[in-house]
């Protein structure tokens, strides 16, 4: 397989592979998300099960080009609509999840279940964001704009390995993962870069396999050769990171917004950590920006 270097690839990969993974959209749906599926479903990659509240779908003709991949899983006896979706991702019904007009904490507490819910033990809930930049030649993922505020070191080890299994699914061979920070001086007065020396030094001890781990790196310097070479740094990410871990929600949400408000660029995102995708679009975010989320999810699951 190819490494995946841009959006239109993961659309034609999806194709190729011919498989149609089973989404199910929990209580309801919004314009966005409504062209988001028929995009979905126009791609060949995608079943629609629409779990919960569901709009009359003869009011949304553009879901009946394909009415034997659009149907309605009314809720359980006893259970709502996000815990009748898990329990479809529990039996093998369905592929992965994607919010429909549902609270976000509503759904991750189906998800988040300790007996019937999704997450195994050990595991984190963490996110990770694709973006197509005008400037870095290939896809830049990204972590975590949504969910963890303060990674701690056994959730951010986590969130490496969940990068390594996305990129992975991309086919790209060696992934080079930086460790963000303002500095890429190792100090203890900045106890975070203490850690990712021992991140890097683990990932060249081969604790994650054919991967480069390498930080503390600036954005800059992760992604441009040049601002690498004029520092006078040498990292063995050179300046093509396929992965930005960030320090902390604030940093990965300021990047993930100023990419794509300022930079105008693409992005999808999911939710990793779970037993399958979960895909939690903002109600803010354009259908888009919800198809491209929803291809992401399906080129993970396609690979699993």
């Amino acid at each position: 397989m190819s490494s995946i270097l841009n959006f239109d690839q993961m659309f034609t990969h999806l194709r190729q592979l011919g498989r149609i993974v089973r989404i199910a959209v929990v209580d309801g749906i919004d314009a966005s998300t409504i062209e988001a599926l028929q995009r979905a479903l126009n791609g060949g990659f995608a079943k629609v099960l629409f779990v919960g509240k569901c709009p009359d779908l003869e009011e949304h003709p553009t879901l009946g080009l394909h009415p034997d991949r659009v149907v309605h899983v009314p809720e359980r006896q006893g259970l709502n609509a996000a815990e009748t979706a898990v329990a479809l991702i529990r039996e093998g019904e369905a592929d992965f999840l994607m919010k429909g007009l549902i609270h976000t904490s509503e759904l991750l507490r189906a998800v988040l279940h300790k007996e019937h819910g999704l997450l195994p033990q050990g595991e984190v809930l963490t996110h990770i964001a694709v973006s197509q930049t005008q400037t870095h030649g290939k896809l830049l993922f990204f972590t975590d704009s949504a969910v963890l505020p303060e990674p701690n070191e056994a959730q951010r080890e986590r969130q490496i390995d969940y990068a390594v299994a996305v990129t992975k699914a991309f086919g790209i061979p060696t992934p080079r993962i930086a460790l963000t920070h303002f500095t890429e001086e190792v100090s203890e007065k900045f106890p975070l870069t203490l850690h990712y020396r021992q991140l890097a030094e683990r990932a060249r001890r081969g604790e994650w396999g054919n991967v480069i781990v390498d930080g503390p790196l600036d954005v800059r310097t992760s992604v441009d050769p040049v601002a690498l070479a004029v520092k006078g740094i040498t990292s063995p990410i050179e300046g093509r990171a396929d992965v930005l871990i960030f320090p902390n929600l604030e940093a990965g949400n300021t990047f993930y917004k100023t990419l794509s408000f300022f930079g105008s660029a693409p992005i999808a995102g999911i939710l990793c950590g779970a037993k399958c995708p979960v895909v939690v679009n903002s109600r803010g975010d354009d259908a888009s920006s919800k198809f491209y989320s929803l291809a992401f999810a399906a080129t993970v699951v396609a690979q699993s």
